[in-house]
């Protein structure tokens, strides 16, 4: 078989956003161009994509389950209807609310188990990216994998855990979760049902046999720690990639003078979405940094830009503090990483991070912490500096060692876009990922 042969259909909550959800969109959308029948099955279409299918549980519910849920969602959002709404809700679907105030994942998702009958195709393999996010019934994997081969992508470590999708420094996935401390931890739940949650997500990979992949050793060492992989029928590390078209070194001055930056200011990058709500990404890091770096950059002119946030700048001696909200157009984001000096990665959890990458490959030099996979993108002292997580003194002594050093980015940069481009492109991804449903494909025919 060939690569233009394949049918492929990959499962995600939302069709265009970020991190997770970008690589499933970017994969559907380089696969469609090598010729592959490609379509992308998820919780929230957002375009007009032909391909994209969007999967709708309420569907395969009865009418009046439907009928209910309209009402309800049809009130004003006061406070005064919060009662009647619950009551509607909790009539609709009484086994479902009943879950949700126990904090159970496995609510039932009727969809989850007819996917492959939505795709007018019959599917070579199906691929599965996060399933959390409200949508999906993990329950439905040995059926899906028993009707098409399945590859279960892990972009976080939620299949291992009993909710979160870090445990950061719990170390309770490794015995089944259970007297959780952080149940507002995302993803969240209402109460502790995370013992009973990891059970059910064990017997699904167990059942199911699924292949699994990860982006990052670090997080494919934690499922083997954890009994998971061993449940699995293979498994692989393929890295996440970036378009190097887009993301590349380019012509500073013009990148600022696009985005109405200073030309004479160092400009020192943070991205991440919703960062001050986020707490995997570190930003309460970078706050207790920040005063330490101005104070130590006195008389030189910085500013710290802060992508994902819309709050108020502000000014920390010399130094400003600037915060521009999400920005998912890509070229835009490619002119914020292009116009910057250095770029800060301080996460406190994290799999195999596309902000690294594609601020390497577009030419900056990192300081990031050594949460998860980050190590496998920078290179202490070669491609970068990392930090101890959550040491926000080290971040500031290396990242005022960087803006008074750039002798010292550049040797960075020079090292580092080679190997973004030699290690972590969208081509390569996409490639490893072909490859193997190809051998699937093939290892099925042979009976």
């Amino acid at each position: 078989m060939k690569v233009a042969d394949l049918h492929v259909a990959q499962v995600s909550p939302r069709e265009v956003s970020a991190g997770a959800e970008k690589v499933a969109h970017q994969l559907h959308r380089q696969y469609t161009a090598r010729g592959v029948d490609s379509w992308l099955v998820v919780a929230e279409k957002q375009t007009d994509d032909p391909k994209v299918i969007e999967l709708s549980n309420d569907s395969y519910r009865p009418a009046w389950t439907r009928a209910l849920w309209r009402v309800a969602d049809s009130l004003p959002e006061s406070g005064a209807y919060h009662l009647l709404d619950r009551a509607l809700r909790t009539i609709a679907d009484p086994l479902r609310m009943l879950q949700i105030q126990r904090g159970i994942e496995t609510i039932s998702y009727p969809a989850s188990a007819h996917i492959p009958a939505l795709v007018p195709e019959s599917l070579d393999v199906l691929h599965l990216h996060n399933l959390h996010g409200d949508y999906f019934d993990l329950r439905a994997l040995p059926r899906l994998n028993a009707l098409v081969p399945t590859i279960y992508t892990l972009h976080d470590a939620w299949p291992l855990t009993g909710h979160c999708a870090y445990p950061m420094q719990c170390e309770k996935w490794r015995t089944g979760c259970g007297d959780c401390e952080y149940l507002d931890r995302y993803v969240g739940i209402r109460r502790d049902g995370s013992a009973h949650n990891a059970r059910i997500k064990r017997k699904a990979l167990t059942d199911s046999g699924v292949r699994l992949a990860t982006p990052s050793r670090w997080l494919m060492q934690m499922a083997e720690e954890s009994g998971v992989a061993g449940l699995s029928a293979e498994t692989r590390v393929i890295p996440n990639g970036v378009d190097t078209t887009v993301f590349s070194p380019g012509d500073k001055v013009a990148a600022r003078a696009l985005l109405g930056l200073p030309t004479d200011a160092t400009i020192v990058l943070y991205t991440a979405r919703s960062a001050k709500d986020n707490p995997y990404k570190g930003f309460e890091t970078l706050e207790a940094a920040l005063p330490l770096i101005a104070e130590q950059t006195q008389g030189d002119k910085l500013l710290f830009l802060a992508i994902g946030q819309d709050a108020p700048a502000y000014m920390l001696g010399d130094a400003r503090v600037q915060f521009v909200p999400f920005v998912s157009d890509e070229a835009t984001v490619a002119a914020y990483y292009r116009a910057a000096d250095l770029y800060l990665h301080p996460s406190h959890a994290e799999n195999h991070s596309l902000a690294l990458l594609e601020a390497m490959a577009s030419g900056l030099s990192i300081v990031s912490s050594d949460a998860g996979g980050n190590p496998e993108i920078v290179e202490d002292g070669v491609t970068g500096r990392v930090f101890a997580n959550r040491d926000a003194s080290a971040l500031a002594e290396a990242t005022v060692q960087l803006i008074r050093s750039p002798e010292t980015r550049n040797r960075y940069v020079a090292a580092g876009v080679p190997r973004a481009r030699e290690r972590f492109t969208i081509e390569r991804q996409v490639s490893a990922y072909l490859d193997w449903y190809l051998e699937i494909t093939a290892s099925r025919q042979r009976g």
